[in-house]
């Protein structure tokens, strides 16, 4: 018996709609029936899944990391399974899941791969798959536009990374973890659910998206050259082990800043410090490949031990 899958299409995504006929057939050459939805902005998309939810029994989103996040809230409210076809400039989750690019491949997973429920961050009542930060990384997000990332595509992060750099500045905050309070002068602090966000960089060398933790670290820099010098090993998660980043991690973190800070969450601003962050296990149902695992130089393996 076929199933009837929500196609959710961001339309202002990299490649959303030009896509989408392709995206259709590719699906319905799977043997799904398709009700598709494409919309101008994510945020319509909650307004969407709760108008079908009782029509439909899976949800299938194309789109970006952004696009995944304004959906999310809204598919823990219903209980629906989610398929993930990336469209997006990143597509971090996909990477973190072994999800591949290619849509015919990423719509057979959907059809004929595993339902595996995964961790969710969250942070003052919103949730996040990838990484939610403060600092440096929500200057990027402030500057990348979507002519920007049509233009140059994954390369616009490191782009306007290098633009934002130069004009950091350490701010303070007080970070309470386990009954402790530490207190630091840092350019960035980033929390990570998952494993790879911002384009492919990793939260730390071992970070999984089902480890029911959350991993922390503080850029606790002096001048701006040292972010260049830590950027090479910020693709592995490396960047933990030097001696200006201090790394933490745990079930439920408390961010303090003396004025309210945006908080990034998947690439978009959603809330702001004072922050209490915790992770939430096993919190939503996701199409993976099989028995896939994601290794540590980032390639798809084959392990029954990732989830």
């Amino acid at each position: 018996m076929s199933q009837r899958a929500l196609l959710l299409v961001n339309s202002q995504s990299r490649q959303g709609q030009k896509r989408l006929p392709e995206v259709i057939s590719c699906l319905v050459q799977q043997g799904f029936e398709i009700i598709a939805a494409s919309t101008k902005k994510p945020e319509d998309f909650s307004e969407v899944i709760r108008r079908y939810q009782h029509q439909v029994d899976l949800v299938i989103i194309g789109g970006g990391d952004g696009s995944l996040n304004a959906a999310v809230d809204t598919l823990i409210e219903t209980n629906l399974p989610l398929g993930i076809l990336p469209l997006g400039t990143a597509n971090d989750l996909a990477r973190t899941l072994g999800i591949p690019n290619s849509l015919p491949e990423a719509s057979k997973v959907i059809a004929q791969g595993e339902l595996r429920h995964i961790d969710l961050g969250w942070v003052n009542g919103k949730h996040f798959f990838n990484v939610a930060s403060l600092g440096l990384s929500v200057k990027i997000t402030q500057r990348l536009t979507k002519e920007v990332k049509r233009r140059w595509g994954v390369f616009a992060y490191a782009f306007t990374a290098l633009q934002v750099i130069f004009e950091s500045r350490p701010f303070s905050a007080e970070i309470r973890l386990n009954n402790k309070s530490i207190r630091v002068k840092t350019v960035q602090i980033a929390v990570g659910n998952g494993r790879y966000y911002g384009g492919g960089m990793a939260v730390a060398p071992d970070a999984t998206i089902d480890d029911q933790r959350l991993d922390l670290y503080s850029l606790e820099i002096k001048h701006w050259w040292e972010i260049i010098l830590l950027l090479p090993a910020m693709r592995q998660g490396r960047h933990i082990h030097q001696s200006n980043v201090r790394a933490l991690h745990g079930q439920e973190i408390e961010v303090y800043t003396r004025k309210p800070r945006p908080i990034n969450t998947d690439g978009e601003i959603t809330t702001y410090t004072p922050a209490h962050f915790r992770v939430i296990p096993q919190a939503l149902a996701v199409f993976v490949p099989i028995k896939s695992t994601v290794k540590k130089d980032g390639n798809p393996g084959i392990s029954g031990d990732y989830f």
